[in-house]
């Protein structure tokens, strides 16, 4: 009976112990610091994969962590009351109440100040890229996210600093077919975002973001065929080769594949078959695209494709570098 009675006390304490556990760390969701990773795209582009060049991808990546951290805790600042709404946001640090909002203000500062020192001392060019991305943010923030179809434009234009701060402190240049695509794939990440908001929001009939009253399913799911397919063309034109001012060969079409069937299986990850609400409690047993960085770090199929990706993309650039291809 005791033993009974002390693992009935531990299972309904645990969720209340999850929901403490780090709640620091949590607040700066390094989970989406996964979406600074296109900084790497330059290096890995230009196959300047030495030591020296990863370095500066890597700082240029700790960099853009810092600033993103730093807004996503003044976005949970500024939102906090609608996000004690939602049923997933409630559980986050501030909203739940583990985090006092001076705290986070002042953690936000922090991450800012470090971020801006660094990237100065690193370079001018990298400073203002930080700048500019930091001035994006809290444009976003104050009110671009509440201003349908500037707030996905916002969210593509963070994508495309990334990818130019990569190619900053590398000290290479970037095919316009790639920053389109990179675009692309990024208004494609926001619309999905968007329709897995609005779809939790007529399923709890909550109130959470107030752009979502702009938004319906059949404008989205056209907007998205059309980024989509964009996305798509750009990246294959992009990887036609020189000819077409993109990859520095055309063998990079081999890698089209890899990119459809990541836009697919995303798509199909963003209708789960089962997505119910019991009670006030969001219940989805499989990652959704309201949380981008989840399908990333859970979703094998899409991990496997972006691994496929990477080893194709590193062999053909070998290949040509070495005068095998052309």
């Amino acid at each position: 009976m005791l033993d009974l009675k002390h693992k009935s006390v531990h299972q309904l304490s645990s969720p209340k112990a999850e929901l403490e556990s780090l709640p620091y760390v949590r607040a700066l969701r390094p989970q989406q610091w996964t979406k600074n990773l296109i900084v790497f795209a330059a290096p890995l582009f230009a196959f300047r994969l030495t030591v020296d060049s990863l370095m500066q991808a890597g700082l240029a990546f700790l960099l853009f962590c810092c600033v993103s951290s730093c807004f996503y805790l003044l976005n949970d600042v500024f939102d906090v009351e609608a996000d004690r709404r939602h049923p997933v946001k409630r559980n986050r640090p501030i909203a739940a109440g583990l985090i006092s909002v001076p705290v986070a203000v002042s953690m936000a500062l922090g991450l800012l100040t470090f971020s801006q020192v660094i990237s100065w001392h690193q370079s001018s060019a990298l400073g203002l890229t930080l700048i500019a991305y930091a001035l994006l943010q809290v444009a976003y923030n104050l009110k671009l996210k509440h201003v349908a179809l500037l707030d996905l434009f916002a969210i593509a234009s963070g994508f495309i600093l990334r990818a130019w701060a990569g190619a900053v402190v590398v000290g290479v240049s970037l095919s316009p077919w790639f920053l389109l695509c990179t675009a692309m794939l990024a208004l494609f990440l926001g619309i999905e975002k968007r329709k897995a908001e609005l779809r939790h929001l007529e399923l709890s009939n909550r109130k959470t973001r107030s752009v979502l009253q702009h938004y319906s399913m059949p404008l989205l799911n056209r907007m998205e065929g059309i980024v989509s397919t964009a996305a798509t063309m750009s990246y294959a034109l992009w990887s036609a080769g020189p000819a077409l001012q993109g990859a520095t060969t055309p063998w990079m079409l081999c890698t089209l594949p890899f990119v459809l069937y990541g836009i697919f299986r995303y798509q199909l990850l963003s209708v789960p078959p089962e997505t119910t609400f019991v009670g006030d409690v969001y219940r989805d047993p499989k990652t959704t695209a309201e949380r981008p960085e989840d399908v990333l770090l859970k979703d094998r199929p899409i991990q496997l494709t972006l691994v496929g990706w990477v080893l194709t993309v590193f062999i053909i650039l070998l290949l040509n570098s070495q005068g095998i291809i052309s």
